[in-house]
Parts: C-alpha cells; sequence; structure tokens
C-alpha cells in the first residue's frame, strides 16, 4: 500500500507544474530535470511533458537513447525511478526518459487517450485519433526533445500499457521507423481487432523491433483479440523482430513494470541475460 501511495502522489504531483518546481525534485529518483508544456497545434491540445536525464549527462558529451513513456503521469513517476534502481543490477543503458502527460485522469478533464491512442472502431465514436497523435509525436515532440536534449535519433523507444500498448502497435504498422524500439504492455485491441487484422504493416527501411509483454491473468477481453493478432504473424512474416513474452500471474494493469523491465532487457541483450 505505501508503493502504491507514492505512485499515486507522483501522479499527482506531476500533473502540476508547481508540483514540478517544489515538492517533486525532493524525490531525487523520480525528480524531472526539465518540464514542459506543450501545446500542439495539430491536436489544439497541451501536454505536460517530464523529462529525466541521466545523472551523467552534465558531464559527458555523449548522446543517449530516449524512452518515450505514454500515460506519462502515472508511468513517468513509476518507471523512472524504477529504471535508476535496475540499472545498479542490470546493464540497463543510461538514458533520456520522456513522460508524457495530459495532467488528468478523465476525458471530461481532459485526458483523450481514448482517442489518441486508438484506431478506428465501430464500437466507440471517440476512438480514431491515432494517426493524428502520431503526427504530434513525428512533427511536434520528438523534434523539441531532440533539438534540446543530446538525444540519440536512432534509438528512440516507445512504451505503452494497454491501449497505450495498442498505439505502440500502430504506430509499429504505420510509421515503423519512427521509434527503434517499441514496448507493447498487454496491448488493448478488443474494440477494434478487425482493423489490425485488415491493416497492411509498412515496412521498414531502419530495423525497428518489437516487444510485447502478455501478462497470463489478462482479462480474456483484452488477451483473446491480442491472441488473434498475434496468430496473424504465424502466417505472415512481420516486417519487424517481434517477441512476445508472458509475464506469469500477471494482471492487466500490474504488468505495466515487468513490461518495461523485460522489454529493455530484450532490446539491450547481454550476455547476462537470456536474449
Amino acid at each position: 500500500m505505501k508503493l502504491l501511495f507514492s505512485i499515486f502522489l507522483g501522479a499527482f504531483l506531476l500533473a502540476s507544474p508547481s508540483g514540478f518546481a517544489t515538492e517533486l525534485n525532493h524525490l531525487q529518483s523520480a525528480k524531472a530535470d526539465g518540464y514542459h508544456l506543450v501545446k500542439s497545434e495539430k491536436l489544439e491540445r497541451s501536454f505536460h511533458v517530464y523529462v529525466q536525464l541521466p545523472r551523467e549527462y552534465n558531464d559527458t558529451d555523449q548522446d543517449y537513447p530516449v524512452i518515450y513513456l505514454l500515460d506519462g503521469g502515472t508511468n513517468f513517476p513509476m518507471l523512472a525511478p524504477y529504471y535508476f534502481l535496475l540499472k545498479f543490477d542490470e546493464p540497463m543503458p543510461e538514458a533520456i526518459i520522456v513522460g508524457i502527460s495530459y495532467g488528468a485522469n478523465s476525458r471530461a478533464e481532459g485526458n483523450y487517450r481514448g482517442t489518441d491512442y486508438t484506431a478506428p472502431s465501430p464500437e466507440r465514436e471517440t476512438y480514431g485519433g491515432a494517426s493524428a497523435y502520431q503526427d504530434f509525436l513525428s512533427d511536434e515532440l520528438l523534434p523539441l526533445i531532440e533539438g534540446k536534449y543530446r538525444a540519440d535519433t536512432s534509438r528512440r523507444i516507445l512504451f505503452g500499457q494497454s491501449i497505450a500498448g495498442q498505439f505502440v502497435l500502430y504506430s509499429a504498422m504505420t510509421r515503423p521507423d519512427l521509434f527503434w524500439g517499441r514496448i507493447a504492455s498487454n496491448p488493448a485491441l478488443h474494440r477494434n481487432l478487425e482493423f489490425f487484422l485488415n491493416l497492411e504493416a509498412t515496412k521498414p527501411t531502419t530495423q525497428p523491433r518489437v516487444f510485447i509483454a502478455a501478462a497470463t491473468r489478462d482479462d480474456d477481453r483484452f488477451k483473446t483479440p491480442r491472441d488473434a493478432w498475434l496468430q496473424r504473424w504465424e502466417n505472415e512474416t512481420p516486417p519487424w523482430p517481434l517477441e512476445v513474452q508472458d509475464l506469469e500471474g500477471e494482471y492487466h494493469a500490474s504488468a505495466a513494470p515487468l513490461s518495461f523491465r523485460a522489454g529493455m532487457r530484450w532490446l539491450f541483450p547481454t550476455e547476462d541475460n537470456d536474449n
């Protein structure tokens, strides 16, 4: 319970620029080194973008991989300190971490994840904004981050959970070269599976990689369409290396940290892990 409280406290502070300026920076492994209120011309909405830099950033001139976290209001305060701890025991690379937050939990308050992260669906009028959101990333957010920070543009990584995981797969199929690594945690395709089964995947010109984490205790309404999409690639060669790992005993939402860890280990293999 204490861990959950800390995570939600961090998410609350991230929703407020004043929290960023005061309380958050006392959480040394969760603090943001940069904050940007990004006003998107394409979407006509704003996003709270938090950036954590490697501790050695100011002492080097090297470029770093950049990990972009969808649902950043939750995932940044949870995964940024988690990544800090992972590097003590595992050979994870130093990286810039970017959390993209709506600053709200509900659509009425400004959280448009149900539009931005989704392909069209006959079941939801609010679905279908993934293409526009991807344009926001490619034309507005990525240039901002890469113009301000020493980012390795050949090592962009995208992480998403649930319908944000749907966006990760949408991006892989439509603009595979936009990100080098993609981690989809329990991607939710339950309202628009047919779209993904019929979508012709764009062939990459680079060598992107796609990782999918599948919780064994995920709800059947998520597992069944996910497995149906994966079966597509049993009869058709995927245009990118595709890795699927089961997370034993995990549920739909609980899987996010382990998905993140497993995906990063696969993207950056060493002799010490199983890849």
